[in-house]
């Protein structure tokens, strides 16, 4: 089940195929609520009416915003050897070690579209899962962008390495700073979890360790502002070196 209108209507326009039946709240008749039914009826899915307690308990939330839709599984690449194949250029990655927030994960998706990467990895254990809130979160980029699980990220960490991407990670106690990394070959950044911060053997099997400049008082930043900060960092060098 997704709800929201940004991961609803993001899912009907990149996967209609997938999309059985959209519940919406009976009493909305507002504009956004009309396009998405006009969407919905373009592509012929059924479309039921309901009342905000039903769309409440069918996803455990209040905060469904009046639609929510029943959807199979995405065609989206899932297997890394075939995502990293289909790349053309220098692929840009991010690794999130161990988030455990729906939300938080939810957000990097979105700032990983925004910022053109081409998939993000995580583990399947000690992780949160691409579930319902963190589809909403990330307003339909868990549509476009590749949200990849492996079983043994330090394996997959070693198959990246293998296909000449860099591997940097992210740690505030790094000698050297963000803005004196090169990102314009094939790159993956490597976030840690809430907290915590990477693993030792996730830290120790990266190339690079760079810190996110801090210029205020606080220490550091949520990571998926961390993620945008360093992910729009390399967009950038690559602009410029293609300028």
């Amino acid at each position: 089940m997704i709800f929201g209108f940004h991961a609803v209507t993001a899912r009907l326009r990149h996967e209609a195929a997938s999309v059985e039946e959209i519940y919406v709240d009976a009493s909305r008749e507002d504009r956004r609520m009309q396009e998405l039914l006009r969407a919905a009826k373009a592509v012929n899915v059924r479309v039921i009416q309901a009342d905000d307690a039903r769309l409440s308990s069918i996803v455990g939330t209040r905060r469904h915003q009046g639609v929510v839709a029943k959807a199979g599984e995405l065609s989206l690449a899932r297997n890394l050897d075939e995502l990293l194949d289909a790349i053309v250029g220098p692929p840009l990655i991010l690794i999130l070690d161990g988030i455990t927030d729906p939300h938080n994960l939810g957000a990097c998706l979105r700032v990983a579209d925004g910022a053109g990467a081409h998939a993000v990895i995580a583990p399947k254990d000690r992780a949160v899962g691409l579930n319902a809130t963190a589809a909403k979160v990330a307003s339909g980029a868990a549509e476009t962008v590749p949200y990849i699980t492996v079983t043994n990220l330090a394996r997959t960490l070693r198959d990246l390495k293998e296909r000449d991407i860099q591997l940097t990670g992210t740690t505030e106690d790094a000698e050297k700073g963000l803005y004196e990394a090169d990102f314009r070959g094939g790159s993956a950044l490597v976030m840690g979890s809430e907290g915590e911060g990477m693993r030792r053997l996730t830290r120790d099997t990266c190339d690079l360790l760079v810190s996110v400049p801090m210029f205020g008082s606080v220490e550091s930043l949520n990571v998926s502002v961390a993620s945008g900060v360093c992910l729009y960092e390399a967009r950038r060098q690559r602009i410029v070196m293609s300028s």
